[in-house]
Parts: C-alpha cells; structure tokens; sequence
C-alpha cells in the first residue's frame, strides 16, 4: 500500500499567505464596492523596466530563427547572465566569486527550500523568530523539525528571538546548531544589520562548524551607508555561508521568475564539497531558467537597465518612506522601511496580529500581514509592504489613521 511522507501532513493545511487570500476573497466577495488595497504580500506593481523588456523581445526573437535558435541551456545557468552577476554584484563590492559558484535559478524561494536536499536530515536548524515561512516548511517536509508544541513551535527546530530591546536581531545561540537561516535586511521585520553584527555570526559559524544560509533578497533596498549587500563583504564568510539573491524585488521579476545562489568552493563539510552537491542537485532536478529570461535578467546590468531599476526601486522606498513617516506621526510604533520595502507595525490597543488584520480589512479595505504568522515572536506585530502604487500607499496610510486615531 502506497505511503504518503508523514512529514508533510504535519505542516498546516495551508500556507500562510493561502490563508489571507482566503478572507480576503470573502471579504470581497460579501463587501462588492468597498474597494481593497493591498500591502500584503509582497509583490510588486510597477512593470517590467523597458531595457528588460526589449532584452527580452530580443531574445524571444532569436529563439525563431534557426541560426540563433537555442534549445535546452545549462541547468546552472548562461556563462553571460554568471558572469554578469560576478562582476557587478560582487567584484564591484570587492569580492571574488567564481561564476561556477553561482547558480541561477527560478526563485529565492525555491532555493531556500530546495537547499535542504543535500543536507543530512539530523542536522539541527535554527531560524530567526520571526521568519519567513519557507524555512521552517521545508524543513518540516524535509523531517527536521520534530513535532509541533503548541505555544512553542517545532521541537527540534531552535528559535532565535527577535525582540524590540534588542533591535529585532537575534542572538547567538546558546545551543549547538548546523544550519542559520539569517535573512537581512528582514523579512518580515525590515530591519538591517551592520558590518560588525554580522561578523559575529561568521566568526559563530566557522568556529562550531556551522552553515548559515544568507538571504540577501532585499540588498538592493539598503540606503545605510556600511552596511554589507552581500555576507561575503566579511571575512571568513566563504567557508560558512551559502547566499541566495532574487530579481523579484530588485528588478521586478515576481512574473518572469529569476534568481541565484552563491556556493562558494571553499564550502566543505565532512570532506564534501557543497558547491559539487548543489551542482549535482540542481542539474539532476532542475531543467534551468529560459533563456529569454536569462537574457532579461543580464539587462539588469546594463548601463540604462540598472538606471532603471534605481528608479523602480527608489519609487518603492518612497512608499515605505511614506507609510512609516505617516504612521509614526499619527502615533504607531513602527521600525524597519528604511533598508527595506518592509514596514514591521506595532499592532494598536493590545489587539493580536489576527485581530487587527481583520479589524484594519474591514474599517479600512487595507490587507497586510499578521506578524504572528511568521512566528510566536510576530504576535502583536503587523507587516506592511511598499509595493503598491504611490496613490493607494497614500490613501491606505490615510484610511489607517483616519480609522485608528486616537
């Protein structure tokens, strides 16, 4: 008799952001004319820049002559979309990264999740509290994470907490551990962390024989002066660290689907090369992104397709600009929104995450993102996002004040 994997019918029934669809539809579905702006989920508004666009028209034009026609590619990615990303998003910052060290791919989330196939299922993991969901899914599919204790969390799954004293970092742990998930700047939180900070965590991970699993999927947003794009700005992250990079956020790219991992050779654990396991993963899993897209994600790097993403960008950080300045001064407690499309609310009156989603949805039509679903740690707080349009930031901003003032 057929055999399910018993790991997976311990994750909730749905994922998190399934579930706010869910009572967003109904909601619409019982409110037709009252109309709903959307700062949950964050994806992006604002179309593709024009230098991706045409990169694109190019490429799907070669795709239909015969001289230049190109069928299955190379499951790790074109040697010119590699290349490109060495040199402008590591060579330009001072780092040395081998383009067989980088492997494109189809998403940061599917990178993140997929990275536990080559990982022994013993391992202890640790993650931020809270975290984005995915990491602590796939390592309950993956038979990592024990049992679910209620008011606690997963049982073989370390918790590090992010609390407001301690500027939503986390600490060390105190415990023995193999595999860090650290995602910076934050998500869900927003926030960054400095040169110095993340050394720590070098140092913690090279000396216990460590692997952190570094999601840089929100760099490009970092106005701090200092502060690292990238883990590998600090020494002795090349023998510790495994990064993951989108084009979701950066460019746009949340339709077209486009990211990379970096796993630098010097990664050895147990006298095995991680940059070989992942390779022999992904070219045994995966058939490789098109090459159209390929070619749309090397325009990223172009003289004007960098001008324009500045601006898609800077555009974006105007809205979390506009949403934490508002808010603040009608009395919330925010943090993050300056190093990150991502603005961490302090839910109002006591109210929990869930409470306030409900109320926010039904006296304002405005989504966001109960903290409480990224972790025990996320209760009482509440995630915005910057990716709407500058018109509805204003008006959800206004419609929240307006409904909550005091």
């Amino acid at each position: 008799m057929l055999k399910v994997n018993s790991n997976f019918v311990k994750l909730p029934p749905s994922y998190l952001f399934v579930d706010i669809a869910k009572r967003v539809n109904e909601f619409v579905k019982n409110n037709p004319d009252r109309p709903i702006i959307r700062l949950g989920i964050g994806d992006v508004t604002l179309p593709l820049p024009q230098a991706v666009v045409d990169a694109m028209k190019k490429a799907a034009d070669e795709m239909g002559k015969m001289e230049t026609f190109r069928g299955y590619g190379p499951e790790c990615g074109y040697e010119f979309l590699r290349q490109a990303i060495a040199d402008n998003d590591f060579k330009k910052r001072g780092v040395d990264i081998g383009i067989d060290e980088i492997f494109v791919s189809d998403g940061a989330k599917c990178d993140t999740g997929n990275i536990g196939d080559i990982f022994g299922q013993d391992n202890v993991v640790a993650v931020c509290d809270p975290v984005y969901p995915v990491y602590v899914d796939t390592n309950v599919m993956a038979g990592r994470a024990g049992e679910y204790v209620e008011g606690k969390g997963w049982s073989r799954i370390v918790y590090m907490p992010c609390v407001k004293e301690k500027n939503f970092l986390p600490d060390l742990p105190k415990e023995p551990v193999d595999l860090i998930y650290l995602c910076f700047p934050n998500n869900p939180s927003g926030v960054g962390i400095s040169k110095d900070e993340l050394k720590k965590w070098v140092d913690y991970a090279n000396e216990n024989k460590s692997l952190i699993l570094f999601d840089a999927a929100y760099e490009a947003f970092i106005t701090t002066p200092g502060m690292p794009h990238s883990i590998y700005e600090i020494e002795g992250a090349k023998t510790c660290a495994i990064e993951f990079r989108s084009f979701s956020k950066t460019a746009g790219f949340t339709g077209t689907r486009c990211a990379f991992t970096v796993v630098p050779k010097q990664l050895e654990f147990d006298g095995v090369s991680l940059n070989r396991l992942w390779s022999r993963r992904q070219s045994t899993k995966m058939n490789g992104v098109p090459y159209v897209i390929q070619r749309a994600a090397e325009a990223v790097y172009s003289e004007e397709g960098a001008k324009q993403i500045r601006e898609n960008i800077a555009y974006y950080q105007n809205n979390a600009k506009i949403i934490r300045n508002g808010l603040a001064a009608a009395g919330f407690e925010v943090y993050g929104g300056v190093d990150s499309p991502y603005i961490w609310l302090k839910t109002p009156g006591g109210l929990t995450a869930w409470e306030f989603f409900d109320l926010l949805l039904q006296k304002t039509g405005v989504v966001g993102t109960p903290g409480s679903g990224f972790g025990l740690a996320g209760e009482g707080y509440f995630r915005l996002t910057s990716f709407n349009t500058k018109e509805n930031t204003e008006k959800a901003v206004a419609r929240i004040i307006e409904s909550f003032k005091a």
